[in-house]
């Protein structure tokens, strides 16, 4: 059985939970939840580190307790001290916290007045209005809660595509070793790389009689089989997600690619154009009678409808069909021309090193500059920087920069928008740094008028410059704050200033459809990863895949700069 990250990092937040609506100490609830973030966004399995001898207690938040206990969860799947915390506190009291505006205190209020403990409890007790009469809330937070509910039940439960890589790449290697394999893909919304997956569709080419179907349902992780046959496969994995396996033809590979990739509407649309010039197109090939005319790779199938290939982050009926037809398709951005990264933290705020680690972290990525961007006063939470201490800093960033060799640490702050739309820290000090990156971290509850404004007040400011994460979402955990987006990204383009796409595989806001409207308004990109640790790097990888599922090409993208390029558009 093998344990993954995602599975490890779900049970130290639910952990988390639990002891926070139990009111436990918070240095030891954010330790649990610090620890997920850790082992959650890195790059290599705690199965792995720990078969290879390596020594847990070097990764970030990571001390001789959390080590123990993530190898128990390794070996076992189970964590002790979350079975004896959910003995104590109904573990569906953590599912409450997945209702956007429901803490740990607001949850055990409601638990302690009105012996809620499960969304079915908190449904019927909105329905019957007694919310309003528990203290802390009222006919406003109980009209929210029903709202809330309503979009909670109804959502689809789908994998952020951090946590589908985890489950698809050891699965992909497994299948790898079954005899007589050939070509392999995974397919569907994951190789269109859309932030969030629903069933693995894996599509393979196999010899006559492969055993690859038994090695498929034998493999560690399936939970169930629903389906055994000699051309497809269908099973459970522990983790809940459904994998579809596919075996088909070498002669219709591409087009089963082009099929099962998808969208939908992607396809219609490449069908139609089929249809107009006499074929018929579906996952076994292109046809003109019975006749099979093409179908062996996806360039093929494109080429007999009069398109060019397509990249299939930009395959959602978006207007790629159209510009395929003219030859227009984006060069879309790749990881290799990213040049630096524009939102780190280290250790003066929230982050997990040094300056000197993040910049060597960096050097080693191949960037030439990275900015240092630890959170303002504001954010207590975070040890945000006063002026004192970000001055502080910002003699320690020119020291490093004299000894430093192949990488550039440029000086900034993740400054907070504060209500009236103020910045956190007076410009006496912004003026001090090489530019901003600001961002909005309370108050997400304002109307859409009153957060608008919010941020085009920050906006008037002149060294404001880079718009931070400006939707505020959290995949499947935080709804966007309600704002004018389209408003907002004219602003910034009448300002000169720059919006962000944060990699952070639970934000990745910019959305595709953002950046298409920045792209369209001419508006420059930063793809950043809001790294508060050196493996937290490496997730510009996914802000990229973001980037093109938007149509985003280097020349839309800051951080494609050179240094020098990049410096002359900070000044406003």
């Amino acid at each position: 059985m093998t344990v993954h990250n995602s599975e490890i990092a779900d049970s130290f937040e639910k952990l988390a939970d639990l002891l926070e609506i139990e009111g436990a100490n918070p240095f030891r609830v954010r330790a649990y939840r610090n620890a997920a973030r850790t082992v959650r966004g890195y790059p290599r399995s705690m199965a792995d580190l720990l078969s290879d001898g390596e020594d847990l207690t070097e990764l970030p938040d990571i001390g001789d307790d959390l080590a123990e206990k993530i190898q128990v969860l390794v070996k076992t799947g189970e964590l002790p001290l979350l079975q004896e915390v959910e003995q104590r506190t109904p573990e569906a009291l953590s599912e409450l916290m997945k209702i956007q505006g429901l803490g740990a205190r607001k949850v055990k209020s409601l638990h302690d007045a009105l012996e809620i403990n499960s969304i079915e409890d908190l449904e019927q007790a909105a329905a019957a209005g007694r919310i309003r009469d528990v203290s802390g809330f009222g006919e406003k937070s109980e009209e929210k809660i029903l709202r809330r509910l309503e979009k909670y039940s109804g959502e689809e439960k789908r994998t952020r595509l951090i946590d589908a890589e985890e489950v698809a790449r050891p699965l992909v290697e497994y299948l790898k070793e079954a005899e007589g394999l050939k070509d392999i893909v995974v397919a569907g919304s994951y190789r269109r790389r859309k932030e969030t997956v629903g069933d693995l569709d894996i599509l393979i080419t196999a010899k006559k009689g492969s055993p690859v179907m038994d090695h498929f349902t034998a493999y560690e992780d399936v939970e169930e089989v629903v389906s055994r046959g000699e051309t497809r496969s269908t099973v459970y994995l522990r983790s809940g997600m459904q994998v579809d396996l596919r075996v088909v033809p070498q002669v219709s590979f591409g087009a089963a690619q082009v099929y099962f990739t998808g969208s939908k509407a992607h396809n219609i649309a490449v069908r139609k154009l089929g249809i107009k010039r006499g074929y018929k197109i579906n996952e076994y090939g292109v046809f003109e009678g019975d006749k099979r005319v093409s179908g062996k790779t996806e360039k093929a199938v494109y080429e007999k409808v009069g398109l060019c290939w397509i990249p299939p982050e930009l395959r959602e009926n978006h207007g790629e069909v159209e510009a395929a037809k003219k030859g227009k398709l984006p060069q879309l951005v790749t990881l290799e021309d990213i040049r630096g990264n524009l939102h780190a933290h280290t250790t003066a705020s929230d982050g997990h090193n040094t300056l000197e680690e993040m910049a060597r972290a960096a050097r080693e990525l191949g960037y030439e500059y990275l900015a240092i961007t630890d959170h303002s006063r504001h954010l207590t939470v975070a040890n945000g920087l006063d002026e004192k201490r970000l001055l502080k800093q910002i003699q320690e960033i020119d020291k490093l920069n004299e000894k430093l060799d192949g990488i550039v640490l440029l000086k900034s702050s993740e400054v907070d928008i504060l209500e009236d739309g103020t910045l956190d820290l007076p410009n006496s000090v912004l003026k001090e740094l090489d530019f901003t990156v600001c961002a909005i971290h309370h108050k997400f509850d304002l109307s859409r008028k009153k957060q608008t404004e919010r941020v085009l007040r920050a906006m008037d400011n002149h060294y404001f410059n880079i718009l931070a994460h400006p939707s505020g979402r959290l995949i499947n955990e935080r709804d966007p704050y309600e704002t004018d987006l389209e408003r907002i990204l004219q602003a910034v383009k009448e300002r000169s200033c720059i919006v962000e796409l944060n990699a952070q595989p639970k934000r990745l806001d910019l959305t595709d459809e953002g950046c298409r409207m920045a792209k369209d308004l001419e508006i420059k990109v930063s793809i950043a990863t809001d790294a508060h640790s050196t493996t937290d790097l490496q997730h510009m990888r996914g802000g990229v895949y973001q980037a093109r599922r938007g149509w985003l090409e280097p020349e839309d993208v800051v951080n494609c700069l050179p240094l020098d390029k990049l410096k002359a558009l900070f000044n406003r």
